[in-house]
């Protein structure tokens, strides 16, 4: 394929951009700002191409080529001379525009462009700021699709940096009452792995003599006596450990979690939903592409650790969430903020087994979780748009009033439980599956926590749902009519939510579709580093 794809599904929301603040202020006859309305769906408009071109490449996208440190491997390829200079006592600089996809890029790529576009629908609630809400939008946007192409660790940190200023941004103006306490918070954490990042990045170009993430993973690329020459060295180790923690940071892993609560509690229903789809897994892929494949000998050397860390956030994650059921403390959104700490800590596990199952289960639980975490979070802001309230103690008996709501909200807790026929259940099995061979006794600790995960989303949805509805909910939401006129989900609530159910249930019942994507390029990764496994 000529057509430089790449390029399109990554820039498209700069061109969307451009055009949102380009567009003039302007009322219809009734005196509503027209520009409001066609900024919403000029963004729809953006994001529903880059999702055509995501399902293009992910119908294209050749199955039988693998090897994911071999670049004739890698499809839909857009390579180019970038910066090409030559520097007195540094030496020759290139750093190459470079976009490509394999086995373990797809499955995220799909999930960017599918959580964006629908996002979509729940920031057309946003009345304040709008221009400048949608143009942050996509230019985080771009900043997330870019992680999942760039093959060149310049151009890829480039794209890293580039999602931090809206995500704080998107938090720190259209977000709750402690907005700015939040997205600052967010942004030192993220500041602090990127600058671990950065230094590391600059080790490996001195060791290696280029940016090229592909080459970097050929050990005999390495200079032997530049500072990451070499093999189980102390600086390799520092190296790896930098890289670990920056990327934990995203994920976020056990000790590095305390900033997701705040930023999820107060960002905006839409940020909160991309947050949780998308953002989290740009730690894991990360850890994939560039930590591990690159300094295998210190993978091999803390890959009890990582599988520790794995197991204490899916615990911790899951008794936090538990926790949640303390009077004064019921919040739904910090519920499903905390069982996502649990839920990524199950990535964390398959990925330090380094079996086949466990990385594919890995990468399927990031795929799956992605979809049921968005579908959380929209939910919850259904009913707080409403209520404006997310107390778990304000509500009960909704189930008589919101019957629709009710089955959406069931499929998405019953997904996040990991229930058969639902997607969690396969990717949950396939990350034990793996993970049992390496860790027998970590996985079975792991494995416990499902009745945590359990024990609070039934209990959450018992709480909301069923008993006697409070008598300040028996009425219409709104009286007069004019924002909700139904008591159920509306037509563009449900525009948002009924894909991602679908989605859940298919895949629950056939993952095929997504598993055969990865499986090449797994079993690529895995002999890529068993010479370093015991």
């Amino acid at each position: 394929m000529n057509f430089p794809i790449l390029t399109w599904i990554t820039f498209l929301p700069l061109l969307g951009m451009l055009i949102i603040l380009l567009i003039p202020s302007g009322k219809d006859e009734k005196g509503q700002e027209l520009s409001k309305t066609i900024i919403r769906w000029i963004a729809a408009g953006v994001t529903f191409i880059q999702l055509i071109l995501a399902l293009v490449i992910f119908f294209n996208y050749n199955k039988g080529l693998t090897g994911v440190n071999d670049p004739a491997s890698f499809q839909f390829v857009e390579k180019i001379s970038w910066i090409n200079a030559e520097l007195p006592m540094i030496g020759n600089i290139r750093i190459e525009y470079f976009l490509g996809l394999d086995g373990l890029s797809v499955p995220m790529v799909l999930l960017t462009a599918i959580i964006s576009f629908l996002a979509i629908f729940p920031s057309f609630g946003i009345n304040k700021a709008v221009k400048g809400y949608f143009a942050m939008y996509l230019l985080l946007d771009l900043g997330m699709m870019g992680v999942f192409l760039a093959l060149d660790f310049f151009l890829f940190y480039i794209f890293w940096e580039l999602m931090l200023l809206p995500m704080y941004f998107l938090i720190g103006i259209w977000g709750g009452p402690r907005k700015e306490y939040a997205a600052i918070k967010f942004f030192i954490y993220t500041l602090v792995g990127s600058v671990v990042m950065l230094l590391v990045m600059i080790g490996l170009y001195h060791s290696t003599g280029t940016f090229n993430i592909i080459e970097m993973m050929d050990q005999g690329r390495f200079l032997p006596d530049s500072i990451f020459g070499g093999s189980g060295t102390t600086l390799r180790y520092v190296a790896f450990m930098g890289l670990f923690i920056g990327f934990a940071i995203k994920v976020p892993v056990f000790p590095f979690h305390t900033w997701l609560p705040d930023a999820h509690v107060e960002a905006p229903t839409p940020i909160s939903v991309i947050l949780a789809g998308v953002l989290l897994k740009m730690g894991a892929y990360g850890m994939l592409r560039i930590a591990f494949p690159i300094f295998p000998d210190a993978f091999a050397y803390f890959q009890t650790l990582i599988a520790w860390i794995g197991m204490v956030s899916i615990v911790y994650g899951a008794l936090c969430a538990l926790g949640q059921h303390k009077v004064g403390k019921r919040d739904f959104k910090k519920l499903i903020a905390y069982s996502s700490v649990s839920h990524m800590g199950l990535v964390i596990l398959g990925l330090a087994s380094m079996r086949p199952e466990g990385v594919t289960g890995a990468i399927f639980q990031m795929f799956n979780h992605g979809i049921i975490t968005a579908m959380l979070f929209m939910i919850v802001g259904v009913i707080y748009d409403r209520a404006h309230t997310r107390g778990l103690d304000d509500f009960g008996g909704l189930a008589r009033k919101m019957p629709v709501y009710t089955g959406i909200m069931t499929i998405a807790f019953f997904a996040a439980i990991g229930l058969p026929g639902m997607s969690g259940f396969i990717s949950e099995v396939l990350v034990f599956l793996g993970a049992f061979k390496a860790y027998p006794v970590l996985t079975v600790v792991s494995g416990l926590s499902i009745i945590l995960g359990a024990g609070y989303m039934l209990w959450a949805l018992q709480k909301i749902f069923f008993g006697q509805l409070p008598e300040k909910w028996q009425g219409p939401w709104d009286p007069t009519g004019k924002l909700y006129k139904t008591d159920d989900v509306n037509l563009r609530e449900m525009v948002a939510l009924i894909p991602l159910g679908i989605l859940v249930i298919f895949l629950g019942v056939y993952p095929n579709p997504v598993l055969h994507l990865m499986t090449g390029s797994v079993n690529s990764f895995i002999e890529l580093m068993k010479p370093v496994l015991n």
